[in-house]
Parts: structure tokens; C-alpha cells; sequence
């Protein structure tokens, strides 16, 4: 499983727009993948701005996330966001 495919999955369930969220629990069992791998993909789509977690723990793809699936491409790259403790 990749974090494009979470990230696909993520945008199909759920509408930045309106703010629709899913829960870890439904994406998993759609992508046939435990929840923990699920939820470290979404935290990282978070850090890049890709997805948001609620308070209650349900997630919601973001409007930039919607944006970048909208450009189609055959080939994304999608890379943890930097830290602070990075030296690049």
C-alpha cells in the first residue's frame, strides 16, 4: 500500500469542502490494511498538509489533496515533510 492510495482512498470518502470526514476503521478495511499503517500514512499526509485528523480521530482529505489527485499525474512522489531536526 502506498500514501498515494491512502491518499485516493482518503479523497473518496471524505470532501474538504464541506468537511465531510471517515473514520482510520473504514479506510483500512477498504484498503484491506491494518489500521496502524493506515493512520501512520494519514498522519504523514498531514504533515504535508494532504489530510487533516479531527479531534475525535476521523480524518478528512484536504483541499490541496483533492488538488494534487486532480492533476493526474502518472507518477507522485509523496515525501514526509520536513522536520526540524532535518539539515536539508
Amino acid at each position: 500500500m502506498t500514501r498515494r492510495s491512502v491518499l485516493e482512498q482518503l479523497a473518496t470518502a471524505s470532501d474538504a469542502t464541506r468537511q465531510e470526514t471517515t473514520t482510520i476503521e473504514a479506510l483500512a478495511a477498504t484498503l484491506d490494511a491494518d489500521e496502524y499503517t493506515v493512520e501512520s500514512h494519514i498522519e504523514r499526509l498531514e504533515a504535508c498538509e494532504l489530510a487533516r485528523i479531527t479531534p475525535d480521530g476521523t480524518a478528512r482529505v484536504t483541499i490541496t489533496g483533492e488538488e494534487l489527485l486532480e492533476l493526474n499525474t502518472t507518477e507522485m512522489v509523496i515525501v514526509d515533510a520536513a522536520t526540524s531536526n532535518s539539515k536539508i
